[in-house]
């Protein structure tokens, strides 16, 4: 059986690189996912030679959030291009810290509230959206060539449209898949059929929590199957964020996984 590995997020309480790689290696944890909605860890704010000095000196290595409102297929092209520009900015950073994921939401975009229903602006324009959609993949295709770094896309609400932007991403083989289990769960497991019809191309776990409403709770908080989600994470070599929100949800976190028995016979703690 594998061994998972598995990471912390950015956490408010952990304001600077030196107290989340301090946190992580007494938790004996093995990477740190640098979240790009603080502005500690903005493009052009990180001071790259200290990060990566602090991560070797802590035996760990990192992975990279992009900031949630990431959004290059705007029809606005200005904007687009300044997304663009952030996410190969991002893609620099990940080569030079060695991340070996990205992960980036998917955004949904502007939408008009009808007497009835909400319209998505993409779902009315859908083939321009898609014309943004494919330059998109070109442009991280040609950043990322030949670099063994993956840009993956995280499940939050699992739309038509997204699952097919999601595949068209997936067309190129720099794209894979983010599975986050609380934004799942919390909807309905809206995305669950999509991300393991594509496991192949599986290769990050956001794990928390979630009550159904409620999600990025500790492990063992909520009602999820924690131990056979664990089991799919080790099936398909995935790394692993313990996407909780404080440290001491951490903490509970990293108890939950050293219960005797939740790895089988192969027991598998974040030691």
């Amino acid at each position: 059986m594998n061994r998972i590995c598995f990471g912390m997020p950015t956490l408010l309480e952990c304001p600077s690189v030196e107290d989340s790689a301090s946190l992580c290696r007494e938790l004996g944890l093995d990477f740190i996912e640098l979240n790009q909605n603080l502005p500690d860890y903005q493009a052009d704010s990180m001071n790259l030679l200290h990060i990566r000095n602090v991560l070797e000196q802590y035996s760990l290595f990192a992975t990279l959030h992009l900031d949630e409102n990431l959004n290059p297929f705007d029809f606005n092209g200005y904007a687009a291009r300044a997304y663009l520009e952030t996410a190969l900015a991002a893609v620099r950073i990940a080569r030079k810290l060695s991340c070996p994921v990205i992960t980036m939401h998917l955004p949904r975009g502007v939408y008009f509230t009808l007497p009835d229903r909400k319209v998505y602006l993409y779902e009315i324009y859908e083939e321009q959206y898609l014309m943004r959609v494919l330059t998109f993949r070109d442009k991280m295709e040609e950043a990322l060539k030949n670099s063994g770094i993956t840009i993956c896309i995280e499940n939050t609400t699992w739309s038509e449209l997204q699952q097919k932007t999601a595949a068209i991403l997936l067309e190129s083989p720099v794209f894979g898949l983010t599975f986050d289990t609380g934004h799942d769960y919390c909807s309905g497991g809206s995305a669950k059929d999509f991300f393991f019809s594509q496991a192949s191309r599986l290769r990050h776990v956001h794990l928390h929590d979630s009550d159904g409403v409620n999600d990025h709770l500790p492990l063992g908080m909520g009602t999820l199957d924690i131990k056979r989600i664990l089991g799919q994470v080790q099936a398909f070599h995935c790394r692993c964020v313990l996407e909780v929100k404080t440290v001491d949800g951490l903490k509970k976190s990293v108890d939950f996984l050293q219960k005797p028995g939740l790895f089988g016979e192969n027991s598998i703690s974040a030691d």
